[in-house]
């Protein structure tokens, strides 16, 4: 069985949490990681298992908006750097290009503050949302991975994201791939 994770990251967060996910898809799936804008439905269509993420901004996914504020801060914050998947599309953008009914298998997650979600908002809701629209059958529920105020990811939020993708490969009846 293939997964394919699909990430759209601004400082390099989600970047960092996707490969994760992806370590602990790969000990059950191959596992292939992109950036959104490198997701061809090509590759999306191809794969068994789906898990798409992104940061949170302003409560939800990103939006053109707030991917431009996102690197305003990064141009007057030295200690911040883009991705180099941040110039390419969002996530919203994304989803609109896809085809309308794929189906399949997914999970989503989101990388975001942590704080109660009154506060921070939850991307991976919407994420959710707009798996379910195109088809999708979702195999967890949405999961957040948490960044400190300075924008770093917290400790053990990469095991944490290797834990999360083996029970992701595992809900899918994924076996070894040994």
């Amino acid at each position: 069985m293939r997964a394919l994770v699909v990430y759209e990251s601004m400082f390099g967060n989600t970047h960092a949490i996707a490969d994760h996910i992806a370590t602990g898809l790969g000990m059950h799936l191959d596992a292939t990681v992109v950036g959104v804008s490198d997701a061809t439905a090509e590759l999306v269509e191809s794969a068994d298992v789906l898990v798409v993420g992104g940061p949170t901004h302003v409560h939800g996914m990103s939006s053109e908006r707030s991917r431009d504020g996102a690197k305003e801060m990064a141009a007057k914050d030295s200690e911040l750097h883009l991705d180099p998947d941040a110039e390419g599309p969002g996530l919203r953008d994304w989803f609109d290009v896809l085809p309308e009914h794929l189906q399949g298998r997914a999970a989503a997650f989101d990388t975001r503050v942590h704080a109660t979600t009154l506060v921070t908002g939850q991307a991976s809701k919407g994420i959710v949302k707009r798996l379910r629209r195109h088809g999708y059958e979702m195999l967890a529920d949405p999961e957040s991975f948490f960044v400190d105020k300075s924008n770093h990811l917290e400790p053990d939020e990469a095991a944490r994201a290797e834990a999360w993708g083996r029970s992701v490969a595992e809900a899918a009846g994924a076996h070894s791939t040994d």
